[in-house]
């Protein structure tokens, strides 16, 4: 009779990966730092819509009526002070509606429509009532042709 060996291979340990140094900690004289890496979004640029009345806060303005410097972002502001200049709602009825820049929509959306997807909401609002206004211009031009 053979004497078979029923435990398990022994496995090679792997080398243990060496840390990599710390990259040094910039100083005051190093210059501007740098924000977030490209693709990221500050949250501190985020706006906040109030869901009762629509009013949005946006960091970059502040709330003059509310003695809120501009740069303010919302996270920083009190939660048990601070209510909505216009319907007086507490921060719970606020949601993120995300940085100013954002293009509006659906994020698997944004490739399609002629590139007029990636526009902002202001993009969109000058291209929309251009279009109103020059359309009006034109229509008012018919009455030259008399």
């Amino acid at each position: 009779m053979s004497s078979t060996d029923t435990s398990e291979p022994t496995a090679t340990p792997e080398p243990a990966a060496t840390p990599e140094p710390a990259a040094p900690s910039p100083g005051p004289e190093s210059g501007p730092q740098p924000g977030p890496a490209d693709g990221e979004v500050d949250p501190a640029d985020h706006r906040f819509e109030c869901r009762s009345c629509g009013f949005v806060y946006d960091p970059a303005e502040g709330v003059r009526k509310l003695a809120i410097e501009p740069g303010t972002p919302f996270v920083e502001l009190d939660p048990i002070s601070f209510r909505c200049p216009v319907c007086r709602s507490r921060v719970g009825a606020f949601k993120d509606i995300g940085p100013r820049n954002k293009p509006s929509g659906f994020e698997e959306n944004l490739n399609f429509g002629l590139g007029v997807n990636r526009l902002t909401p202001g993009q969109k609002n000058v291209l929309i009532f251009g279009g109103f206004a020059l359309a009006f211009a034109f229509f008012l031009s018919l009455y030259s042709l008399r």
